[in-house]
């Protein structure tokens, strides 16, 4: 029982002082068709620290929602390009 207390206090912190969310736009190259947005969402999602990525179609655009202590717009900008879609940071 003393090492689960001792373990949740250890914890307490990173919980406790988590970043903020931050919330970034990319420009997404190489969306054709319908399904393409569903495959940018889906490699963003799979980003540890992504909470949220809606993907306009329409704009070529994918608006991210991540926690900046578990990853980055780098990061964010690789998973797309690694599934085919390159993408840089919206002006």
């Amino acid at each position: 029982m003393r090492q689960i207390i001792t373990l949740a206090i250890a914890w307490l912190p990173l919980v406790t002082f988590s970043g903020e969310p931050h919330t970034v736009v990319l420009d997404v190259q190489n969306m054709s068709c319908a399904v393409c947005p569903i495959t940018v969402s889906k490699a963003l999602e799979q980003v540890p620290g992504v909470t949220d990525a809606k993907i306009d179609f329409d704009r070529k655009t994918a608006t991210v929602t991540y926690d900046p202590d578990r990853t980055s717009p780098a990061a964010l900008t690789k998973a797309t390009t690694d599934a085919g879609y390159p993408s840089t940071l919206h002006p």
